[in-house]
Parts: structure tokens; sequence; C-alpha cells
């Protein structure tokens, strides 16, 4: 299969092959929800989005990996090492993720803009372990999430111009994030941090203090409950306005994205069902669950890509 992907999308190198093959397996992975909605590309899409996951998820190691011989310093030059690289440009022989993800900026001619504001905030979280306000928690993601759904526009394509769809692309991916920051609260205090705005958890009563008691004792106080649902209700009202951009882009991506903003938006259906018991547990959505919406989400691709359908030029904006 994934012969057949790298032959539709024109990827001939061999050097350039095996890269791309290599961000594949990535995704595959570690992005199990992801991963299972790029099945719903067209063969050809699906390289690039997969060299977009594995430079994301490169950056994500040398933040997250858990090692405790790596210290802040070291994580900070390895991130370092990385921006430089990856903006210096070159063959990329010893790594191929950067290989494939320079390859992909140059053939759907992806603003390296978006790559700074990404590794921006990847530097952020080295320091920065709380935000105080909604304004500071959206700036973290203006490069963390945001960008990555505009690095993907010009891969999915548009039937208008790119800028009318681009509020939407973004975000849908701050939506993403924010999902997963309501799923993950237990696993990021762990780590020392909270992606939650303080004034508006001060609103209920709750400081980190308090987190780290719900997470010390396995259990979600009153007070933290009230919190999380008046965020959960804030990442609706974000998935509410971006759904409205799925129309603005080319047919046959529609199916793809639409199933992963279903899929993560249910994530929020599981937080709300376990009446927000966020610690000690991670909302998911079931398998079986997953694969039906997959399906329902093949059917229409297929449909879309059947010969005589309206299919937009590769990298059209």
């Amino acid at each position: 299969m994934i012969r057949a992907e790298l032959d539709a999308a024109g990827i001939d190198d061999p050097r350039l092959r095996d890269a791309y093959r290599c961000c594949r397996k990535i995704n595959a992975a570690h992005g199990r929800t992801f991963f299972l909605a790029t099945r719903l590309l067209a063969p050809d899409q699906r390289p690039p989005v997969h060299a977009l996951y594995g430079f994301a998820r490169h950056a994500d190691d040398i933040l997250d990996e858990f090692n405790p011989d790596l210290d802040t310093t070291t994580r900070a030059q390895r991130l370092h090492h990385l921006s430089e690289r990856f903006f210096a440009g070159g063959d990329y022989r010893d790594d191929p993720v950067l290989a494939a993800v320079r390859h992909t900026a140059q053939r759907y001619n992806i603003a390296l803009t978006l790559f700074a504001d990404f590794l921006t905030s990847m530097r952020m979280d080295l320091t920065v372990t709380d935000y105080p306000t909604r304004a500071a928690l959206n700036n973290y993601m203006r490069g963390s999430a945001e960008a990555i759904g505009l690095q993907l526009l010009p891969i999915l394509g548009t039937v208008g111009p790119a800028d009318e769809a681009a509020p939407y692309a973004a975000a849908l991916g701050r939506a993403f994030q924010l999902t997963n920051f309501l799923r993950d609260v237990d696993e990021d205090l762990m780590r020392q941090r909270v992606y939650l705005p303080a004034d508006e958890l001060a609103a209920y009563g709750v400081d980190r203090d308090v987190l780290m008691w719900c997470h010390t004792h396995r259990r979600t106080d009153n007070r933290v409950r009230r919190a999380l649902a008046a965020q959960h209700e804030i990442t609706r009202d974000v998935y509410r306005f971006a759904i409205g951009g799925i129309a603005l882009l080319a047919p046959r991506s529609r199916p793809c994205v639409a199933t992963a903003a279903t899929l993560y938006s249910e994530i929020l259906d599981c937080i709300e069902d376990s009446d927000f018991a966020v610690f000690g547990r991670r909302a998911t959505v079931g398998t079986a669950r997953r694969l039906r919406v997959a399906a329902t989400g093949l059917i229409q691709s297929w449909r879309l890509r059947r010969p005589g359908s309206d299919r937009p030029q590769r990298g059209a904006a």
C-alpha cells in the first residue's frame, strides 16, 4: 500500500521514498486516530501528511520523552539543533524525517514561517508551565496547533481562496489541542504543566494545588469538575466554528477532516460522560466506534475519488 501511495504522489527518489516510509511508520505507531483519518485521504495526499506528523512528533519527543538523563538544557540544545538543521536545508541523509518534511514544504509551497511558529511554541514548553489567561494560551496554540492546521491546508486543497479556509483550519487545530488538554490534565501535571487558563480556573476556586490534590487522590474535586465543564463548553464552541470550514476544502479531503473532527469531538463526549473523571483514566473513543466512523468516511471518500469526480490539482489552494 505504501508503494502505491508514493507512486501516486510522484515520489520516485529511493532515499525520499524511504524517508516518507519512516514518517508513515511514526504516524501509525503514535497517532492512531490521526493515522486512521489519513486512510480517508487520496493516496497522493497521505505521504506529505505523514511527513508533517513525523516532524511534529520528532519535536514533541525531544520535549517529552521520559529520560531522567535529559535535563532542560539538553532538550533545549536538541530542539535548537533540529531548528537549525530544518531551516538550513540540505539532503538530510542521516535524518529521514527532515528529508521528508522539507520536501513536502517545498513541493506544496508551505510557508516556512509556519514551522518557525511551531518551533517557537515547542521552545515555550521547555520553560513555561502555566498560562495566566486565555490570550496567553492562544499565543502558545498559535504555533503548536493552529500552525499545523495551516500547514495541512495546501495538501488538502480548497475550492476557493485558501485565505478563506485558513481561519477554519487554524480553529480545527486549536479544537483538537484543547481536547487533548482536557483529556491529558493528569498526564500534563506529571510534567509540571497546566494547559488551562489560570484566571478561568480561579473563577471556580481552582489552582495548581487543587489540581495536584485531584492528581494525588485520583478523583475530581467538585470545583475542578465545574471548571472543566466550562472549558469543555469553550472547546465545543471552537468545534462549532471550525466544522463550518469543511465545505471550503477540496471535496476529496472533506471525509478525512470530517472524520477526524467527529472522532476528536467524541473524546469530549467521553470526558463529559465520565463526569470529568480525568484523573487516573484517559478518555478514549472505542475501537469499534472509530472503525464505524471511519468506514462511513471511507465510503464517502471512494465515491468522491471515482473517475469523473471533481479533483483539484495537487497542492491546489
